[in-house]
């Protein structure tokens, strides 16, 4: 730990990115009495955080446990959330004015629905803490040499070379280009010789092209609950038709676990059985068509779009046997084979990444290259929609944190 600095590069570490990650190290750092340098290539700290939840950021969510995390080891993540838990998250922002309302499914966003909000929060605690950013800090590369490492960035157009004893890396993914996202981590640890697991986008918008692509067209801007399922995991939220495919809640999730050439299916009336409500109105009413009867269940849109792949010229008691069997396939297992993705403009977070057995459960560094950490979503570790991915952030950070 450094007491007495003589000039300011006499840092404890170098932290790559002030993103989620980068920004609660560089905080938990200062608690501990470390003083720490953040590099920024944007113009401010922060980029996603203040996007995210449509500027609301969701900072975590009240069910986090590793359960809802994609790893080649599921298992990984464990040590850092029993370090870090989603009480650590909740107290910690409480503590610095922030207190979280639950939204859908365990979500947290801040009472002010401010994403700045929490961005403020490790703005002003580096500021107390002392702790350095430096903006519009492109870094270039990263060398071990014999006392540490050695990080060449460009800052402001100047060639700067920094040296310290620990660099972290938490440069993020690759989504979202236009924001910055580079594959910097990436290369980074490919250089040092760190397995790379095959990175993808996750959480992120289906495609539909071809002849089919005209039927989801004509129901842009439908939102309807479902549950979307394939032979991996299961979702149920809502999914949102557009003039290219299939987004909302459920599709983004089920995106993580879909793979190019599969199918996905969606049940259309999840916790109910459309083939015991056609009954019940064949006794109760007979005459009515079946498009009107689709057409309570839904909007008039999507039911007249149904219209083609149903009898819906039949009244309810002429419906055989057959046919009920038939809507009854349509509704609860409509089946999709997605085109693509949106890619990494529209992909919330990334698939993959470095690998977990290159590193520490219990500190985050690199086995192979003691002082290098990496945390946050270079890491092979991916949550769900619904604040999950924050929570690995903060818990990441606070880890590597401890560890320096």
């Amino acid at each position: 730990m450094s007491t007495n600095l003589v000039k300011q590069t006499d840092f404890d570490a170098i932290i790559i990115g002030g993103g989620a990650c980068g920004l609660m190290c560089a905080v938990q750092a200062g608690f501990l009495g470390k003083r720490v340098l953040v590099l920024e290539k944007n113009d401010r700290v922060g980029a996603k955080i203040l996007i995210s939840g449509g500027g609301r950021c969701n900072y975590t969510n009240l069910y986090a446990t590793d359960q809802q995390f994609i790893s080649q080891n599921p298992h990984f993540c464990k040590s850092a959330f029993s370090q870090w838990t989603v009480d650590d998250t909740i107290s910690f922002f409480e503590t610095y004015g922030i207190s979280g309302k639950e939204k859908t499914l365990g979500q947290l966003f801040p009472e002010s629905d401010k994403a700045k909000d929490v961005v403020e929060v490790f703005t002003n605690l580096c500021d107390d803490l002392g702790q350095e950013i430096w903006l519009n800090a492109e870094v270039k590369a990263v060398e071990k040499t014999d006392d540490g490492f050695t990080v060449r960035a460009e800052v402001n157009g100047k060639q700067e070379y920094i040296s310290a004893p620990s660099v972290v890396m938490a440069a993020g993914g690759l989504p979202i280009p236009k924001m910055g996202a580079t594959d910097f981590g990436l290369r980074t640890a490919r250089n040092f010789g760190l397995q790379i697991i095959d990175t993808a986008p996750a959480l992120v918008p289906l495609t539909i092209t071809g002849k089919d692509q005209p039927w989801y067209e004509q129901l842009s801007g439908n939102s309807i609950f479902c549950r979307v399922w394939n032979d991996r995991a299961s979702f149920e939220e809502n999914i949102l038709f557009t003039h290219w495919g299939l987004s909302g809640p459920a599709i983004l999730q089920i995106s993580s676990y879909w793979k190019p050439g599969e199918f996905i299916y969606i049940d259309l009336l999840p916790n109910q059985n459309i083939a015991e409500l056609i009954q019940q109105e064949r006794e109760a009413n007979g005459k009515r068509m079946l498009l009107a009867f689709i057409a309570s269940l839904y909007t008039r849109k999507f039911a007249e779009a149904l219209s083609d792949k149903l009898p819906v010229e039949k009244n309810m008691a002429s419906l055989t046997k057959t046919d009920i069997e038939e809507i009854s396939a349509l509704i609860h297992e409509f089946k999709v084979k997605p085109a693509g993705d949106k890619g990494y403009d529209k992909a919330e977070v990334m698939r993959g990444g470095v690998a977990t057995d290159e590193l520490s459960s219990k500190t985050l560094e690199a086995k192979k290259v003691p002082g290098l950490f990496f945390g946050g979503e270079c890491v092979d570790v991916t949550g769900w929609l619904g604040g999950y991915n924050f929570q690995w952030a903060w818990a990441s950070g606070f880890v590597i944190a401890q560890n320096l």
